[in-house]
């Protein structure tokens, strides 16, 4: 049987040819880009193994039309996914006297569970952003979904804007501090089943004395329904 050899130069040339074929984005290919979605990524990893080990009381304040509606308070922790886990610490809520008639109080009740509906959707929809994901932040560098530019605050924070991250058009920006080592500011633009249905998220972040960051507030805007949920996290405290 003969023997087919191959030039080097031919190789190469057909190496080239499959590269040119299937290219990685530029993005994914920058060098900044790794290097600093790399610290991103460790920070965070070190950052939720750190918090994993605390609970906090989360307070939430609901409001439809900038008019208060509700406020629930929740004890957290991480669980074994990396995701919140909550318990409500609020005393169930005696029925409300009823007023008017039984088909007001029908429209009434049924636009309670409307707006709670949503309100569940969007928070469910945030959970999937916070806390940021490191490998789902991998796959985003490797399609090129990662662009960075300067923060606009103090010297040695960046940016990292991150395209479709959970959802097809949706953005999340992270503001990086570098000396940190932590992420001090994050936003997010994204929407429910449909683009329409916006939703968008402001939210910063605080360091426990002698401890990890987390996220200390945030407000999150159900845009179609100009519903609020403004978030107040404290009281920190490490488990045994």
């Amino acid at each position: 049987m003969r023997n087919i050899q191959f030039h080097p130069v031919s190789v190469a040339l057909f190496m080239l040819a499959i590269a040119a074929a299937f290219p990685l984005p530029l993005a994914a290919q920058n060098p900044e880009v790794q290097q600093k979605v790399a610290e991103l990524k460790e920070a965070i990893a070190a950052n939720k193994e750190a918090l994993a080990q605390y609970t906090w009381v989360e307070q939430d304040t609901i409001s439809l039309k900038g008019e208060q509606k509700k406020q629930e308070h929740f004890q957290v922790r991480l669980g074994p996914d990396g995701k919140p886990q909550k318990t409500p610490l609020d005393p169930e809520a005696a029925p409300a006297e009823p007023r008017g008639g039984r088909l007001k109080q029908h429209i009434v009740e049924k636009k309670k569970e409307e707006y709670k509906e949503y309100a569940d959707q969007i928070r469910t929809l945030i959970q999937q952003y916070l806390p940021p994901d490191k490998e789902m932040i991998e796959q985003a560098r490797q399609k090129g979904n990662i662009s960075l530019g300067p923060s606009g605050g103090r010297e040695g924070q960046y940016q990292v804007v991150i395209s479709n991250y959970v959802k097809p058009g949706n953005k999340m920006t992270l503001v990086f501090d570098r000396e940190q080592k932590a992420i001090s500011r994050l936003s997010i633009a994204s929407y429910l089943n449909d683009p329409k249905d916006a939703v968008t998220v402001d939210a910063e972040f605080s360091r426990i004395p002698g401890g990890p960051n987390h996220v200390s507030s945030q407000t999150i805007n159900g845009v179609s329904k100009q519903l609020t949920i403004a978030v107040q996290n404290s009281n920190y405290q490490r488990g045994s």
